[in-house]
């Protein structure tokens, strides 16, 4: 296998690369999200091994070397093809400077597949993307179709929300919306889940929308704004990246009807499967003490199947400084960032 930094051709059609991965493109691995990521301190690399393209996340610690990071990647579709790339993969890491490689590629989780990665040698670890457990929905057939296999429950709350007045608009990303709905964000995340600055969220839901891959929805009760939406739609998957909702529920549904203007639109990008992007694992899903237990309830009334996949895994490339590293070196270097800049490392 041939392995290269990819050429500035290959890079200004990256997300073409992406798309004709096995796996058929991941919107994580995709150019946008690599050219967000400067912001917080990653440099991009962009990796062709043969045909296989890979996005890389690139970051230094001080006395060990680069750490490289696949959001979501490489994008293979077997453990066969993951083992055909790591001994290549491996020595050209070792060549660019790096001790460790951070990979979460999406294979569903099962037995037989982590029995035979970890015949590969790699170590599992905690997943950095939050869809390593998802719900996701198959949009593929007529919107009257999809809507008659959705959960009762689903159909019922977006009727519900229909008839009882709640309104749904296409918006722009300007600043003035998306600090409206960041504003909605913190209020929904308190005490849940922690959420990046108004400056991440913003440039982020900007930079999507401007290359034609992002769209904010806002849902309305009586000309107020009660829940506000960001999907991002990337080849025939889409995915819902963020959303959000006033606590104090007037209306019942509005989220769901304004989770299915979003599906109507990745159908009219001709997306056919729709990521819910995180829920908890299938045994989990109704545990009510899991700190995500409401965010499966709302995303299991469209569909009650949960997909695990793998999660994330460090491939070692040089053993003793990635002992150190995961030791002591990672947590050192996570708490001290959370302290400085209060987000996360990664």
């Amino acid at each position: 296998m041939t392995i290269h930094f990819a050429t500035d051709n290959q890079i200004t059609s990256w997300n073409q690369h992406i798309l004709a991965n096995p796996d058929g493109g991941n919107l994580f691995q995709g150019k946008e999200l690599a050219d967000q990521k400067v912001a917080t301190g990653w440099t991009p690399r962009f990796i062709m091994a043969d045909d296989l393209a890979i996005t890389v996340l690139e970051k230094t610690v001080i006395g060990l070397g680069k750490l490289w990071y696949f959001p979501k990647g490489p994008g293979i579709s077997t453990v066969r093809e993951l083992d055909e790339l790591l001994p290549d993969l491996k020595r050209f890491a070792r060549r660019s400077g790096v001790f460790v490689v951070k990979i979460e590629p999406e294979l569903l989780k099962n037995d037989e597949t982590l029995v035979d990665l970890m015949k590969l040698g790699l170590q599992r670890v905690r997943p950095i993307q939050p869809n390593f457990s998802t719900i996701t929905l198959d949009i593929s057939d007529d919107l009257d179709v999809v809507m008659a296999r959705l959960n009762q429950k689903g159909r019922h709350a977006i009727r519900r929300a229909e008839r009882d007045g709640v309104t749904t608009k296409l918006v722009d990303t300007t600043d003035e919306n998306c600090q409206i709905m960041y504003n909605l964000l913190k209020e929904t995340a308190a005490g849940s889940f922690s959420i990046r600055t108004y400056d991440y969220y913003r440039t982020f839901w900007q930079r999507y929308s401007d290359a034609g891959l992002g769209q904010l929805f806002f849902a309305y009760v009586d000309k107020r704004i009660v829940a506000a939406a960001f999907g991002i739609a990337f080849g025939e998957k889409s995915t819902y990246k963020d959303g959000a909702s006033v606590r104090e529920r007037t209306v019942y549904g509005a989220s769901h009807l304004l989770q299915w203007r979003m599906i109507e639109w990745m159908k009219s990008k001709g997306v056919r499967i729709h990521d819910f992007c995180g829920a908890p694992p299938s045994d989990q899903i109704k545990n009510p003490d899991h700190p995500h237990y409401g965010i499966g309830r709302f995303k299991t009334s469209f569909n009650k199947e949960v997909t695990d996949y793998i999660g994330a895994y460090d491939v070692i490339i040089r053993s003793i400084r990635y002992k150190i590293w995961s030791k002591i070196g990672e947590r050192l270097v996570l708490r001290i960032h959370s302290k400085l800049h209060r987000e996360s490392w990664y």
